[in-house]
């Protein structure tokens, strides 16, 4: 019923599960979250994340590096390595790619070069980009734009319409966190309002941002159900009706070539 477009499967707190992430993911199951996709960070998540899918059909990944990454890290993700590692069929899409200007602005050159290169790995293999941007959205729009890239994924939305509006007319789906059913995102929601029901996705980003009423507490997949709930109030529709739409939106993305 809900997909997680987002969930960083191999960094969640397992405690609660006794270490067992297929726990984790059944009692996302039993919440009614049929799809989840893990996210990578670092080039060898991979290994991780693609033995969870292994075990199970709802599960998917994707490849790539953060743009948090150490350069060096950033540099061994080159086309040629993101294609090849992108070639199996339980990797749904590449990334998690971008810019991020928040955290440091020493190594914005490689930040960019690495992000292009995610982009043409991506329209390579046919595969959606997902991309993270924090305070650099006008660089991330510009190599969007830049790269021709319509095949895409702007996670964990927190921007203005401007923005949403720029990556939609490329043809980009936006994806909405746990932040958006914060009690202080009110412009966050305004915006969403804004976003067109086809092109809208749900996601955790766990075990970061949880939403209400669980903000502050460690994140996972099974609360996506409450990401559907603030954004039902938006649109004025039925939680069910929110599921069905991003489900239905996700499944159109994967199926793009």
């Amino acid at each position: 019923m809900f997909v997680d477009t987002h969930c960083h499967l191999n960094m969640l707190n397992l405690e609660p599960y006794e270490g067992n992430i297929d726990l984790a993911i059944q009692q996302a199951i039993d919440a009614g979250v049929t799809k989840m996709m893990g996210i990578s960070v670092d080039l060898d998540d991979h290994i991780v994340l693609s033995e969870i899918a292994a075990r199970h059909e709802g599960v998917g990944y994707s490849v790539g590096v953060h743009p948090c990454e150490d350069p060096a890290v950033m540099q061994r993700a080159t086309v040629e390595t993101l294609v090849e590692l992108a070639s199996k069929d339980k990797v749904w899409a590449i990334g998690e790619t971008g810019l991020d200007y928040y955290h440091s602005t020493e190594f914005v050159k490689e930040q960019k070069e690495c992000f292009a290169r995610h982009i043409q790995a991506s329209q390579m293999v046919k595969k959606p980009v997902v991309v993270h941007t924090r305070s650099s959205k006008n660089d991330t729009i510009d190599i969007i734009r830049a790269e021709k890239s319509t095949h895409g994924i702007l996670h964990c939305f927190t921007e203005d319409w401007d923005t949403a509006k720029a990556v939609l007319d490329c043809g980009y789906y936006i994806s909405f966190s746990g932040i958006v059913s914060f009690k202080n995102a009110q412009d966050l929601r305004d915006v969403a309002k804004q976003v067109p029901l086809d092109r809208l996705l749900i996601e955790t980003d766990s075990p970061y941002l949880a939403p209400m009423p669980y903000r502050g507490k460690s994140n996972e997949p099974k609360y996506v159900p409450y990401v559907a709930k603030a954004l039902s109030d938006v649109y004025d529709k039925s939680v069910e009706e929110i599921a069905f739409i991003t489900t239905q939106n996700f499944e159109n993305l994967l199926r793009m070539q």
